[in-house]
């Protein structure tokens, strides 16, 4: 890990970035105090395609009907307009 003044950052931000990029870490210090940390994000992971049919598969079903109950009895509200179902 590095230390820099904010005046360097500034200064040489596309060369502290470039290694940022690279997988350097900085600290960034104002009157002598340090102040920031500047360091690369965490990338996720991506997913094959086959990776995300197989996570899909994987999931819980839902019975739409009995999910639109619950939600009746937890909000207290039934008007009975929901679309695909008839009254009651």
């Amino acid at each position: 890990m590095r230390v820099i003044t904010e005046n360097e950052f500034r200064n040489r931000s596309t060369v502290v970035l470039a290694a940022v990029e690279a997988g350097e870490t900085y600290r960034i210090t104002r009157n002598g105090t340090e102040v920031a940390e500047l360091r690369p994000l965490a990338h996720r992971q991506r997913m094959t395609a086959e990776e995300l049919v197989a996570q899909h598969q994987r999931l819980r079903r839902v019975d739409a009907c009995e999910m639109a109950r619950e939600a009746d009895d937890f909000f207290g509200c039934d008007n009975g307009h929901r679309p695909g179902r008839t009254g009651g």
